[in-house]
């Protein structure tokens, strides 16, 4: 981290945890938008499920967090959670284009 506010209070702790979080939904939100964005591309329930690209995030992810000071178990956790919900959704996406087929 190059810059943290060194907080006086526990005040000034709770209002910078919720700008983080505010800017940790968003993020979340427009990865979303992007994932909905790929789902459209994908042809096929392994392109959606993709397997080896879960892997690469997974790895990538994991390394982040050792370069950035974050616990990579959590982040790993999170991003678990993360990819198996857009998964879902991406998944949910394409039954209802082939449907239309």
């Amino acid at each position: 981290m190059d810059s943290v506010f060194q907080c006086q209070d526990l005040a000034e702790v709770r209002e910078q945890i919720d700008r983080v979080d505010r800017s940790l939904v968003a993020l979340i939100a427009e990865r979303g938008i992007y994932v909905r964005q790929a789902a459209a591309f994908k042809h096929s329930r392994e392109e959606v499920e993709g397997g080896k690209r879960v892997d690469q995030v997974m790895r990538r992810v994991e390394r982040l967090a050792g370069e950035l000071g974050a616990d990579p178990a959590l982040t790993a956790a999170v991003y678990r959670t993360m990819i198996e919900y857009f998964v879902a959704d991406e998944m949910a996406a394409f039954r209802e284009r082939a449907a239309g087929d």
